[in-house]
Order: structure tokens, then C-alpha cells, then sequence
């Protein structure tokens, strides 16, 4: 009987706040280090929220690119650059026809300078009505306030493609655009693709960087965003009773996913399976999750169903987390849904604690955390957790790592417009 094909990561690259290296970013969220801080990228000075988790431009410019990404933006740049390192660690090329790999992506939107868009149209604007805009003035402003290289920066969608031509890969390529849950779906896929058989190895993960005039504005407008400006370390504090909103973050995470049996072929190393995905609508608002939890409810009981375990078995979460008041108490909610008599007993923390909300990134920044617990046997903390919220009860590895003894674990995302997604990881074992 031929076994079934599985889903092992093979390679990690990052882009994170915490840092460009699985060495450092893993020691950061274990010794509970906050990577929020003032914003030195632009003029805040009119912002209700000042504060954000940014990714050092050294960081991101040591890793040399192909000249096709010359002139891109920060966004194609994050996502390029992860790339590259989660190859080199998978042992510097993919070991595969090309034509059975492929790349999975997620990406967020701001791969255009809003600034050169806006400036333009605001001055072509001959009246408050939406409708009294003069076209020609629109396109004569964007000819003068557009930057030269403009022409060669990557729209999202493209990214994946231009990534695949770097590594000369002609099987699938596809761009998740599933808002926060983007990383985690684009992953789950990639695993769909490699047990299906449509692929033996995929490059997948997640890049945004919305920490941009209109990226901070939109948060801000929300309401979304911590306003503990006067001390950046201690303003993302999810579950807690004093949490106020989430700390922006950016960054990106690409891993080498690869058919296990092809893996151990080639003696690849090898930090964890993904087993099992799970996607879901909560069909409920734009903005806020279902307050009971259902999408997030959904998206694990399929996550788990998926990998061939029960919730029994599960024994870490790595939490979607954001410190806003509605989405850590909806996530409790589901949590404890999920478990039931366990939930109390499953330790769950929180990346974005640490590293703020990378959005689209964030899933696949939190699915290598998780990778990182099941190989090291470590649950890192959730920080700044100091005050007990009588709805936000669980065990959320408040401000001290914990060693454990976990086998699966599961890594949640949610998003705007309920989508949710959930991963099932596994210990690898030989």
C-alpha cells in the first residue's frame, strides 16, 4: 500500500522585526523582547498611534536579489528577500524538476507609495462631490509626482511569479489575498498541493508592510491600533484586561515546503509536517469576528479533521492574538468551544505580543513560530500580561517561555470579513 504523501518544511526564511535569521527571531520570543517602537520611517506627528514593530532596512537589504526586483517596493522586496533565505536554508536550491514545484504567496497591497497616488487626485479635485474630478488633471499629476522606477515595482499579484522566474519553477504559482489569514491559507495550500500530488515542493508564506501614511491612517480610523505611545514595549497585550488595541507590525516568512518521503530522500533537515489546514467565513461583519467564535470554531474543527487528530491531541495554539478587545475574547470563546473541559489546560500565546500584527504576514511569521515550539519543546510567552480579564481566562504562557511536551499544535489567523484559517502541525520524528 503506498503511503500517504505529507507535507514536511524543509526551510525558513524571515524578515521580521525580531530579526532576518530562525536563530534570532527564535531567542527574541523566547526571551519575551518586545520589537515595538516609535515610527522613524515617516512624520507621525498628527497619528493617535505613533508606535509599530518595523524590520531595520539593514536587515532587509543584506540579502542580495536578482535584478528583476530592482526599483520594486518595500512589499515584492520583504517577500523576495524571505524567499531567498528559506531556500538557502532548505540547502541553497530547489531539489526538484521544475515543473513539480511551485510557489504559494500571500501579499498585502501596499507595493504602490500611496503618498504619489493621493497627492495627485486630491490636487485634481475641483469640488467636495466625489464625482467633479478632473481626470486629465489626475493623469497629468501622476506623470509628475510618480517616482522614476515606478514602472518596475511589482503589483502583488505578480510577486509569486516573479519568484518562481527567480528559481526557474513552472509548476503553480498563486497569490493569497485573504487579508490577515493570508500566510496561513497560502501555507495550507501549498500543503494541499504537495499531498495531492500537484506539486513535490512549494515556496510559500506571507509579506505585508503596512506601516505607510494610509496603512497607519486606515488602522487609526478603525480604532484599531494601541495608543500607548509612551511606551511602545508594553503596548501589544493580547488577552490582557488592559489591552487596547494591536501594535502594527510588517515583515515576512517564506518556508521550503516538501513531500516527505522526497525530504528524507535527499537528507534534508526538517522542523516540523504540516498536517492539516482549515478555512472558514463567519459571515458576520467586516471588522469585527462572530462574537461566539464560529468562523475561528470552524476553521480548527476543520484544521484538525483535516490532519487526521482531535482536539484531544492538541496540545499548544499558537493564538491569532491581536490585543483588540473583540478579537482576543471571540478567540477565548472559540478556544474553549473547541476544548471544552481542556481549554483550561492548553497553553496558548501569542507572537504578536512581541512583534506586532504583521498582517497578511502574520500567519506565516506565527506558523514558524509554531514549527520552532514542536521542534524545541518550548512554548514562548505571551508578554506584557499582567492583568487577568475575567473573559480572556485561559493559559496564555503570561511573560515567561515554558518548556512542554507537545506533539500537534495548532496556529490560528483571522481577517477582515470573517475570514478565518487554522494550520495543525506536527512534531516530526524521524
Amino acid at each position: 500500500m503506498t503511503e500517504p504523501r505529507r507535507a514536511v518544511i524543509t526551510g525558513i526564511g524571515l524578515v521580521t522585526a525580531a530579526g532576518g535569521d530562525v536563530a534570532s527571531f527564535w531567542r527574541t520570543l523566547l526571551d519575551g523582547r518586545s520589537c515595538a517602537g516609535p515610527i522613524r520611517r515617516f512624520d507621525v506627528s498628527g497619528y493617535p498611534s505613533r508606535i509599530a514593530a518595523e524590520v531595520s532596512d539593514a536587515d532587509l537589504d543584506r540579502t542580495p536579489l536578482p535584478p528583476r526586483w530592482d526599483g520594486c517596493g518595500r512589499l515584492a522586496r520583504l517577500a523576495a528577500a524571505a524567499a531567498a533565505r528559506a531556500v538557502e536554508d532548505a540547502g541553497g536550491a530547489i531539489a526538484c524538476a521544475p515543473d513539480r514545484a511551485g510557489v504559494s504567496l500571500a501579499t498585502g497591497i501596499s507595493t504602490w507609495d500611496h503618498a504619489e497616488v493621493i497627492h495627485a487626485c486630491t490636487g485634481a479635485a475641483r469640488s467636495r462631490r466625489e464625482e467633479d474630478v478632473d481626470l486629465r488633471a489626475v493623469a497629468e499629476g501622476l506623470r509628475r509626482d510618480l517616482r522614476p522606477d515606478a514602472r518596475a515595482r511589482l503589483t502583488p499579484g505578480s510577486i509569486p511569479v516573479a519568484i518562481a522566474a527567480d528559481y526557474g519553477l513552472t509548476g503553480p504559482a498563486m497569490s493569497v489575498m485573504t487579508a490577515c489569514a493570508g500566510g496561513t491559507q497560502a501555507i495550507g495550500d501549498a500543503a494541499r498541493w504537495i499531498r495531492s500530488g500537484r506539486a513535490d515542493t512549494v515556496i510559500a508564506g506571507g509579506a505585508d508592510c503596512e506601516i505607510t501614511p494610509m496603512g497607519l491612517a486606515s488602522f487609526c480610523l478603525l480604532g484599531a491600533l494601541s495608543r500607548r505611545n509612551d511606551d511602545p514595549a508594553a503596548a501589544s497585550r493580547p488577552f490582557d484586561a488592559g489591552r487596547d488595541g494591536f501594535v502594527l507590525g510588517e515583515g515576512a516568512a517564506v518556508i521550503v515546503l516538501e513531500e516527505r518521503a522526497h525530504a528524507l530522500a535527499r537528507g534534508a533537515r526538517i522542523y516540523a509536517e504540516v498536517a492539516g489546514f482549515g478555512g472558514a467565513a463567519d459571515a458576520y461583519r467586516v471588522t469585527d469576528p462572530h462574537p461566539d467564535g464560529t468562523g475561528a470554531v470552524l476553521a480548527m474543527t476543520r484544521a484538525i479533521a483535516d490532519a487526521g487528530c482531535t482536539p484531544d491531541d492538541i496540545g499548544y495554539v499558537n493564538a491569532h492574538g491581536t490585543s483588540t478587545l473583540a478579537n482576543d475574547r471571540a478567540e477565548t470563546i472559540a478556544l474553549k468551544r473547541l476544548f471544552g473541559g481542556r481549554a483550561m489546560r492548553v497553553p496558548v500565546s501569542s507572537t504578536k505580543s512581541m512583534i506586532g500584527h504583521a498582517t497578511v504576514a502574520a500567519g506565516a511569521i506565527e506558523a514558524v513560530a509554531t514549527a520552532l515550539t514542536l521542534r524545541d519543546q518550548i512554548v514562548h510567552p505571551t508578554i506584557n500580561h499582567d492583568t487577568r480579564d475575567p473573559e480572556c481566562d485561559l493559559d496564555y504562557v503570561p511573560n515567561v517561555r515554558r518548556r512542554t511536551q507537545v506533539r500537534w499544535a495548532l496556529s490560528n489567523s483571522f481577517a477582515f470579513g470573517g475570514q478565518t484559517a487554522a494550520l495543525v502541525l506536527r512534531q516530526h520524528a524521524g
